[in-house]
């Protein structure tokens, strides 16, 4: 497999969007062994620790700290945008390196792959019985782990309880998630969604909502051999988008707009002023506490989730070290603690509602859970159970580019500005020269 340059990345996940853009902070705490020993097998007992979001300051400050105290911690702090521009010089390099680091979704897998990184193979044989299987293959390469997360983030579909009575008769999830349990089916239900409401009802505001769920139907990766694979989910997400866009059955707004925050709480409108209704929204864990929640508290109680069409995940936070740390044993540690350790990760996600990929976690906390935003749903066992369908080996480092590439396309077929064949021909003609595939 052709590896991915270690350059600045150019784009930035929607997940960063939300809630990752502080300013670069610096915190320095106080010293010791971690868990005994390790401080002592690497000769320090200093970690500089670099991320992109303040929630692993949060769970070092809280959490690690107070359990290791005797390990003096370096954190700093970059806005994702900027990250892999300040962490890409001092790997390649090999100087001024941090030994541990947070590596969002969007790239991870550049530097999984990218042989920089220490391989976590020990820590992961003592606690794989009890770990997601996703996020685990996303962080592995070679036959290697590199990389481990706390957390999983499956996407759901999630829906206006009061849209579904009106429409579909019902808001059960369980008889919500027949009329998009496939991608098929979806399509059907847009469509009588349009007619039943006299074409108010749009099923989604934004046609780059169905992304995820299309990539998370595909069967086979982007490159196969070093060549380009445009998989026939992809194929059937272009369609998709063109058929959405024609019939007039999404709200004609990118995502992260003012327009798609409007739609959530019911004040998007068309461009002659009409009122719009937005049926659903798919998005992943984080989407329902930082998405739906901070932009829509007016419709607290009117959503529920379902499974959608098909098995997804949507963002995610991984931790590495770097190879050459002179604490291989303390870097190890931390990144064992915070991504598999049971009791911490019980309190911090009794905390923080998010949805651990620590299975023992999950099984003792999941039928504790009751959202009031969502009509008192429990989503914690939802999305524990969506996770378990999700195929984390077909992600690769080269994903962010080609997708940015592909989705351009896709947008000009939809909007008419390319036929299908031309909107594939320039992408495949963009990946050649940029990727070489």
């Amino acid at each position: 497999m052709k590896k991915v340059l270690l350059a600045a990345a150019a784009i930035v996940s929607a997940v960063a969007l939300m809630g990752c853009g502080k300013k670069e902070t610096t915190t320095t705490g106080g010293g010791g062994t971690s868990g005994g020993s390790s401080a002592k097998a690497g000769g320090s007992n200093k970690l500089v620790v670099w991320s992109f979001t303040d929630e692993l300051e949060g769970m070092i400050n809280d959490y690690y700290k107070p359990a290791h105290p005797d390990v003096e911690v370096e954190y700093s702090m970059t806005p994702t945008d900027q990250f892999p521009s300040k962490l890409d010089p001092v790997l390649a390099a090999g100087q001024g390196c941090p030994d541990v680091f947070a590596l969002e979704n969007a790239f991870v897998r550049k530097y999984i792959e990218s042989g920089l990184l220490l391989p976590l193979d020990d820590v992961y044989a003592e606690v794989k019985s009890k770990m997601a299987d996703y996020p685990m293959k996303i962080g592995s390469a070679d036959g290697h782990v590199y990389g481990m997360a706390w957390q999983v983030c499956p996407g759901a579909l999630f829906y206006r309880r009061s849209l579904a009575k009106k429409y579909l008769g019902t808001d059960d999830p369980k008889e919500v998630q027949k009329y998009v349990k496939d991608l098929d089916t979806f399509v059907a239900t847009a469509r009588e969604l349009k007619k039943k409401s006299n074409g108010l009802c749009d099923i989604v505001s934004s046609t780059g909502d169905m992304f995820m769920p299309y990539k998370g139907a595909r069967k086979d990766p982007w490159v196969v051999n070093d060549k380009l694979v445009i998989d026939p989910a992809m194929d059937k997400y272009m369609d998709m988008c063109k058929l959405l866009h024609d019939e007039n059955m999404e709200g004609r707004v990118q995502q992260w707009s003012e327009g798609w925050f409007a739609g959530m709480n019911g004040t998007l409108k068309d461009e002659k002023g009409n009122p719009i209704e937005v049926f659903c929204y798919l998005l992943p864990t984080w989407g329902l506490h930082y998405t739906l929640k901070q932009n829509a508290p007016d419709t607290s109680g009117d959503w529920a989730m379902c499974a959608g069409p098909a098995n997804y995940y949507w963002g995610g936070t991984w931790i590495g070290a770097w190879k050459g740390t002179k604490n291989p044993a303390a870097a190890k540690e931390m990144i064992k603690y915070l991504a598999t350790d049971d009791t911490f990760l019980t309190a911090y996600a009794k905390k923080s509602g998010d949805t651990v990929g620590n299975l023992n976690v999950q099984n003792a906390l999941k039928d504790t859970f009751s959202e009031p935003y969502l009509g008192g749903q429990n989503h914690y066992a939802e999305f524990c159970e969506m996770a378990k369908g999700i195929d984390g080996s077909l992600v690769q480092g080269s994903d962010q580019q080609i997708e940015a590439l592909f989705n351009e396309s896709v947008t000009a077929y939809a909007n008419g500005e390319k036929t299908k064949q031309q909107a594939l021909d320039d992408f495949k003609s963009q990946v050649a020269s940029t990727l070489g595939y």
